[in-house]
């Protein structure tokens, strides 16, 4: 008897409820039309074989008739029995079939026909967070309450053109507006992605191509443009619960707008390269006239500034990255994968002889370098608790090009080189078939400098930690897959300074903290040892 019409109902329900993150709308309604034809093509063999059944019968009849009146009978009740589980089976295939249809139908009329689709993901968190710092004080936030919101959006025009964006709002707890220094909360890499204030922003938005063929070869491929999901990449995507974006989180982790194009190149080993390219920062003058305030661009407070609109200006340089990355294997349970990126134009502050700050400059270029290795699943249904483990293992390497005549880059003005390691597992609860706890921990040398700023942490990147770091944290489903606990511990224990700064040597240069500590370098006094963060968390998405 076939058996699919039942998990095929299943999966129908699946796609109409399932997270938005997953597919867009578009996907969904055609998985259920391809369900819908799967179907159709089973009631039809359903319906073939009860017809042939009276043929059969009586071919049987012809070829034994020597049967004795007992076994005549038997066959006519077996048949009797199939012919009515056929029926009832015919009839629960069609059951399914009005009902996937009456789906789609109630479907199309709510999105007017468009495929249009809205998702939110709402968290609220509490963080503790407590900082040692260099000269032997502690600080800290005992309690930092934040909401986070996300409201994603898909539409799907075509089979092969869609758009995808979504939209961020993320703010501590009574702080509508911020009243203290703004530093550099609101700069376009990390916006959306570190607590300030109550603005909606666009987090990410771009239109999405997609087709199997390319050139006339059986190559499938991609291309997309616009505010690219750049933040919750490989690897980091799996202690903050989310899909993986698109950039390997070893080295890349910050919002961007720019372009990409995949082209698949093994479908059988899931073998593909990527291209990417980005703007991180665009200079340009403003359209209208503006006033130097502060006097940090022409030294007279006050001065009217009039300039061509949007001519390049004295503000932060134009910034650019270029990226390829390159997954030889996957086939779902073994993955490799590696990235190399290189973006140039990276700045750093330049301060007066007071230390004060006056503006960015251009100090030079930087080129990252990851591979990493994933295992979802270990060995060949040993166990169940091992079928659902996951191991990785990470590497990567950052190297410096300093501009000659600029301050230099890290402290210095030759190449230097940065190493780190990242190792994670992640095991199932044994409450829930759903629930996940993790363990991480990551290394990074004196002159190690990845662009990871939108990181989800709020001590800091433990990624683009000059030191050792520890992460322990533990996820649940509450109710289905809508509502979810996190609790995550995450601690740093920095050797060197200016982990989470910007690539010059003004903010950037590894200065050991045991030496600070020793010589009594005044700047131990903002000089972060070891930092902690526990955060527990509530978050529903839909």
């Amino acid at each position: 008897m076939i058996k699919k019409p039942l998990l095929v109902s299943l999966a129908a329900a699946a796609l109409l409820t399932g997270n938005a993150q997953a597919a867009s709308m578009f996907d969904r309604m055609t998985e259920m039309e391809i369900e819908m034809k799967a179907l159709q093509a089973e009631l039809a063999e359903v319906k073939a074989a009860k017809a042939a059944a009276p043929a059969e019968k009586a071919e049987a009849d012809e070829t034994d008739e020597e049967e004795t009146a007992d076994n005549e009978a038997e066959d006519a009740e077996e048949a009797d029995t199939e012919e009515e589980d056929d029926g009832e089976e015919e009839e629960s295939v069609q059951d399914t079939l009005d009902d996937m249809e009456e789906q789609l139908t109630e479907l199309n009329i709510r999105t007017s026909g468009n495929h249009l689709k809205f998702g939110v993901d709402f968290r609220t968190a509490v963080d503790n967070l407590q900082y040692k710092m260099a000269d032997g004080h502690d600080e800290g936030n005992p309690g930092l309450i934040t909401n986070r919101l996300w409201i994603d959006m898909n539409w799907a025009a075509t089979e092969n053109l869609s758009f995808t964006g979504q939209l961020a709002y993320y703010k501590a707890y009574g702080n509508r507006s911020y009243s203290g220094a703004a530093g550099f909360e609101t700069f376009d890499w990390i916006t959306n992605d570190n607590p300030y204030d109550d603005v909606v922003r666009v987090r990410s938005a771009y239109f999405f191509y997609r087709n199997d063929t390319f050139m006339g070869t059986n190559i499938p491929w991609t291309f997309s443009v616009g505010r690219r999901p750049s933040t919750n990449g490989h690897l980091i995507n799996m202690r903050d619960d989310n899909q993986a974006a698109s950039p390997m989180a070893h080295t890349i982790n910050v919002e961007f707008d720019g372009l990409s194009s995949k082209f698949t190149l093994l479908e059988d080993y899931g073998t593909y390269v990527k291209l990417c390219a980005g703007r991180g920062n665009t200079n340009a003058n403003v359209k209208f006239m503006t006033v130097d305030t502060d006097g940090s661009v022409t030294n007279n407070p006050g001065q009217v500034l009039v300039g061509a609109p949007y001519a390049s200006g004295d503000g932060i340089p134009t910034i650019d990255m270029v990226g390829f990355i390159f997954v030889p294997y996957n086939d779902g349970q073994y993955s490799i994968g590696s990235q190399y990126t290189y973006a140039y134009n990276l700045i750093d502050a330049v301060l007066d002889n007071n230390f004060r700050y006056q503006y960015m400059e251009s100090v030079g270029a930087l080129h990252t370098l990851t591979a990493n290795l994933t295992v979802s699943g270990i060995g060949n249904e040993w166990s169940d608790f091992l079928d659902d483990t996951t191991l990785f293992v990470s590497g990567a390497m950052t190297i410096t090009d300093p501009d000659k005549d600029g301050q230099g880059m890290l402290g210095t003005h030759d190449s230097a080189r940065g190493y780190s390691v990242w190792l994670g597992a992640q095991f199932p609860s044994l409450l829930t078939d759903d629930g996940r706890w993790g363990l991480e921990w990551n290394r990074g040398t004196k002159y190690w400098r990845p662009i990871t700023y939108s990181e989800d942490t709020l001590i800091g990147s433990k990624i683009a930690a000059r030191g050792d770091a520890y992460e322990a944290y533990f996820t649940e489903p509450l109710i289905e897959d809508i509502l979810s606990f996190q609790l995550r511990y995450t601690y740093i224990d920095y050797k060197y300074a200016g982990s989470n700064f910007f690539f010059g040597s003004t903010t950037g240069t590894p200065y050991e903290i045991s030496e600070m500590m020793a010589s009594g370098n005044p700047m131990t006094a903002v000089t972060v040892d070891t930092a902690q963060d526990i955060r527990a968390y509530l978050r529903y998405r839909f």
